[in-house]
């Protein structure tokens, strides 16, 4: 009988679930999710994150789950098995991992960061295989990240290290997070960016047709998320001299030349000469990293190191 696990994604606009074989495939049928959103109650997130599990495993009956592996967006909890996404006002502190056992009981359940779940797959299936100092991140909904430092996944104290979406870039504002990667640069943050400056678009999808269109406002939008990414990068490879940043999220493709910008920004913002030859690519795992990282709690072992 066929073993998997079940793997578990929970972000800012989606919870994502599907079974993953021990070789990285996700198996036909079992890939299913479902909303979350910064209005969704605590109540229709537990909901959410239940119901696409238990899709995921009813879809394939035939398969044994050897285990549960979950990324989330942070700060999460791996003590207390809890994770408080800050796209997600009403799920301070949601027992993740209790939820996750009430759907597949006597089975190990783990609990990871998404960017740590990041950097996991890009290691094990992606851009960073065989890299030693890597950092994988994402640019959507949010910012977020993992780091890889001498081949090894870096959890820290609480599960929370990689959070490279909060390191501050500007002066803060009215708000903590103002000044942020995040605020700078995600997908949400550059579309308000714009309408600020009469823009008149609402979504990502249509910033990305005014781009094409030429329109100044959406390509001074672009223009900022995509450098402060490549700051971000600078910084962070300043600090742990690394091989490759590998960026993944539907954010980055509201523009052809998002990479282009951001890899410019990181030659111009470089302190260091080595710190320009980082190499910035695109996840090729399309859009599955997020999943297969959480498998790899399960697949591999013990998880984040």
């Amino acid at each position: 009988m066929p073993h998997a696990a079940l793997a578990v994604d929970i972000g800012g606009t989606k919870v994502e679930a599907a079974l993953i074989d021990d070789a990285g495939r996700v198996l036909e049928g079992t890939r299913h999710r479902r909303p979350t959103g910064r209005e969704a109650s605590r109540d229709a997130l537990t909901a959410a994150i239940r119901d696409a599990a238990a899709a995921a495993v009813a879809s394939a009956p035939g398969v044994v789950v050897i285990g549960v592996g979950a990324g989330s967006a942070g700060p999460v909890d791996t003590t207390k098995g809890t994770t408080s996404p800050l796209n997600l006002p009403n799920g301070a502190e949601l027992e993740v991992v209790e939820i996750l056992r009430e759907v597949v009981p006597g089975v190990p359940v783990h609990l990871a960061l998404d960017g740590a779940c990041l950097v996991m797959a890009e290691h094990w299936l992606g851009a960073a295989k065989g890299a030693r100092k890597a950092l994988a991140m994402v640019v959507s909904t949010g910012v977020g990240g993992g780091l890889l430092v001498d081949g090894r996944v870096a959890s820290g104290r609480t599960g929370n290290a990689g959070h490279i979406g909060q390191i501050r870039l500007r002066e803060p504002g009215e708000h903590v997070l103002d000044g942020t990667l995040e605020a700078l640069a995600s997908g949400p943050s550059t579309v308000a960016w714009a309408r600020s400056r009469g823009w008149a678009g609402t979504t990502g999808e249509e910033l990305a047709t005014s781009y094409a269109a030429g329109d100044q406002v959406a390509r001074d939008a672009v223009r900022r998320s995509a450098t402060a990414v490549g700051e971000g990068i600078a910084s962070t490879a300043a600090l742990l001299d690394l091989e490759v940043a590998v960026i993944a999220g539907g954010f980055v493709n509201v523009a052809p030349d998002y990479f282009d910008i951001v890899r410019e920004s990181v030659r111009r913002h470089a302190p260091l000469p080595h710190v320009a030859d980082v190499e910035v690519l695109p996840s090729p795992l399309d859009g599955q990293a997020p999943l297969l990282g959480a498998a790899f709690l399960v697949h591999g072992g013990d998880g984040p190191r």
